[in-house]
């Protein structure tokens, strides 16, 4: 099996793909509160996307924009179903925590929703610590916040 990355911006056509699946998995778990999410998701011309490919075939995406001169948010991130499991989402976390170092960035925060259990893992496993929700999620139950310092 051939693993290819491709940094690429949002309106990529394979990125806009995996987050397409990606929106109709988060419909599906988000139920009621898909909506309010799905407005702080928009694509809006983001300029750092990674996408795995394994032989060729899209399989996992990741995204990060500016927060604020110190900090990215990482946003879209998706793998296949097939593909979970595998190590694809934390390369691909990896990845944009690298690309962000590279540009200069100190710090990461996300957002992700509690049912999202493996989400969660994976942003523990990977450094991140719990911090009280930023905007727009402040005051939403559904949601957890994270931040991990990139450059020590």
């Amino acid at each position: 099996m051939k693993i290819d990355i491709l940094k690429t911006e949002s309106h990529h056509k394979d990125f806009q793909k995996l987050v397409y699946e990606l929106d109709l998995y988060l419909a599906e778990i988000d139920g009621e509160d898909h909506s309010f999410y799905a407005q702080y998701n928009k694509l809006d011309a983001i300029k750092n996307c990674i996408i795995i490919y394994l032989d060729k075939e899209p399989i996992a995406c990741g995204a990060y924009k500016k927060y604020d001169d110190q900090t990215i948010e990482v946003k879209r991130m998706f793998t296949k179903e097939k593909y979970r499991g595998k190590g694809y989402a934390k390369m691909v976390l990896l990845l944009l925590e690298k690309w962000a170092k590279e540009e200069g960035y100190n710090f990461s925060v996300l957002e992700t929703g509690v049912q999202q259990v493996s989400a969660v893992h994976l942003y523990e496993k990977s450094g991140y610590s719990r911090i009280p929700n930023y905007e727009p999620y402040e005051n939403v139950e559904n949601s957890i916040c994270f931040l991990k310092q990139l450059v020590y």
